[in-house]
């Protein structure tokens, strides 16, 4: 009787340990450490061409896999809404990745933006899902007590904080350097659990504000000019192997987005939605225009600082080499040039309101055409960058296509959940790992006047819901040349597939912000 206990105390154990040990052959499931930041372009870091000092995110490049092509939904709150719900667009039932990672025993954490779609449940937002949050809706990088522009709450685990309630370890508060000091206060106190930590700065939307010895890095570099810079940026890229041979540096292009029109005709402002070159803008405004780049520049660098503080924290905790680091954009960069810039205000300092001018807008989205919210490129594709030793190959670049939407899925493999019914996307997870996944049948992106179908190497483009462009995006890789009267039984066949799937799909892309409430 004995014997036969100790059998089935040793198949049981057994068992035990093999429901334990990951599709990975380890005994711990990966942690997951997703960044997205907001607003910047293409080419607007190190590792994708910039001039820009990031060396934490070109690190991880160099110890990862950078894609050629990744989509997001070309806006801020669809984007957020799809990758954290998993659909293009759902309902009350749908579920925040957080709560379906949380069933499979991880921590999960947020910090930073939240900015959702209208159809996202109260059950979808931070406070509802997540076990640990930080969650904001406000614009300005800096606060301070009593200032006029705290316009929606700081919210910690659900409750609304005043300014003096916000906890910072800097003499100033500058948002990025407080929601890392939340995620590392976070991790401080994390249980005995794989994690998942969502870290969603607000850099560099709109306003442009930074800290003055950011600023001061990157002061005068800019006077080279938006032409000259963004040949060079083009060039790297051609060096590094991001963009085709056959890519053509797209043209610079004015902003002729009419639903988001500059709002100023005259005087000071009337130039920034349009591209002038450089060499014909006198000195004095040059220099304003380099101001204007450099507190763009300065933002980004201090979002990698704040990045480098979340690796060292992890490399400090012995978990750096189980967690997997994501990080990727909403969308293209934003030309949208229309909220009392007309502030006598200096460009940068907490307060103003100053945001990019079209040019520089456009040489963040090297060498794609246009901007946020469009369709074309400029606005729905960004930088991707995955990182987790052993598992992808260092320095790799990636010609498959990604979509926001594969994260969630990929997420679920990761946790060993196997139920992805009711996903739009599909894991990445195979990519990461080196190998060919079977091509989603088409990707969806753009806002809804500025509307993408992509379906293999055809995509069709509408720009202020006019009539459909249609492109190949493997022969034209920057959407020069298009084909819809040289090809227009194509053209025919997508739009019929297209606007089926959209009588479906309204996506509507309006804004759920007001659903936010703090627990009383």
């Amino acid at each position: 009787m004995m014997k036969s206990l100790l059998k089935g105390i040793v198949i049981c154990l057994f068992m035990m340990l093999i429901s334990s040990i990951t599709i990975y052959g380890k005994g711990k499931k990966p942690n997951i450490l997703l960044i997205m930041a907001d607003d910047i372009g293409y080419s607007d870091i190190g590792c994708y061409g910039s001039e820009i000092n990031t060396p934490n995110l070109d690190m991880l490049a160099e110890g990862g896999v950078r894609f050629k092509q990744f989509y997001n939904m070309a806006k801020c709150n669809p984007t957020r809404s799809a990758m954290l719900m998993g659909q293009y667009q759902g309902n009350e039932n749908s579920v925040n990745i957080a709560t379906r990672l949380k069933a499979q025993g991880y921590e999960t954490m947020h910090c930073g933006k939240e900015h959702f779609d209208v159809w996202v449940p109260q059950s979808g937002y931070a406070q509802n899902c997540f076990d640990k949050s930080f969650a904001y809706w406000t614009l300005n990088e800096f606060l301070m007590p009593g200032d006029s522009t705290f316009m929606k709450p700081f919210v910690l685990n659900g409750k609304a904080l005043k300014a003096h309630e916000i906890e910072y370890n800097n003499p100033e508060f500058y948002k990025p350097d407080v929601v890392t000091d939340y995620a590392l206060k976070f991790l401080n106190e994390k249980q005995e659990k794989p994690f998942f930590l969502y870290m969603a700065y607000n850099i560099a939307h709109f306003p442009l504000q930074a800290l003055p010895e950011d600023i001061a890095k990157y002061r005068n570099r800019y006077k080279v000019g938006w032409d000259k810079l963004r040949q060079q940026r083009y060039e790297r890229q051609l060096e590094m192997g991001l963009i085709e041979k056959n890519t053509v540096l797209s043209p610079p292009e004015d902003n002729i987005n009419r639903f988001r029109p500059p709002i100023f005709k005259k005087g000071k402002f009337k130039d920034v939605h349009r591209y002038r070159e450089w060499e014909s803008i006198r000195l004095s405004e040059q220099d304003s225009l380099d101001l204007e780049m450099s507190v763009f520049a300065a933002m980004i660098d201090r979002m990698d600082q704040n990045i480098g503080r979340l690796i060292q924290k992890l490399k400090v905790m012995g978990e750096y080499e189980n967690t997997l680091i994501i990080f990727l954009t909403d969308n293209g960069s934003c030309p949208y040039f229309a909220r009392s810039q007309n502030s006598t205000l200096p460009i940068g300092v907490a307060d103003s309101k100053w945001s990019l001018s079209a040019p520089w807008a456009n040489l963040g989205n090297t060498p794609f055409r246009y901007f946020k919210q469009y369709g074309h490129e400029g606005g729905c594709n960004t930088h991707f960058i995955a990182h987790w030793p052993d598992h992808i190959k260092p320095n790799s670049i990636e010609s498959q296509t990604g979509h926001v939407l594969d994260l969630y899925p990929t997420f679920l493999e990761l946790a060993g959940d196997k139920d992805v019914g009711g996903l739009d996307g599909q894991s990445l997870l195979p990519v990461l790992k080196g190998k060919k996944r079977e091509e989603p049948e088409f990707y969806v992106s753009g806002h809804k006047q500025f509307r993408m179908f992509r379906r293999g190497d055809w995509k069709l483009i509408q720009v202020n819901k006019t009539s459909w462009e249609l492109y190949n995006i493997k022969e034209d890789p920057t959407e020069l040349s298009d084909l819809s009267e040289t090809h227009p039984d194509v053209l025919e066949e997508l739009k019929k597939v297209c606007q089926n799937w959209m009588e479906e799909h309204p996506l509507v892309g309006k804004s759920g912000m007001s659903k936010l409430k703090s627990k009383k």
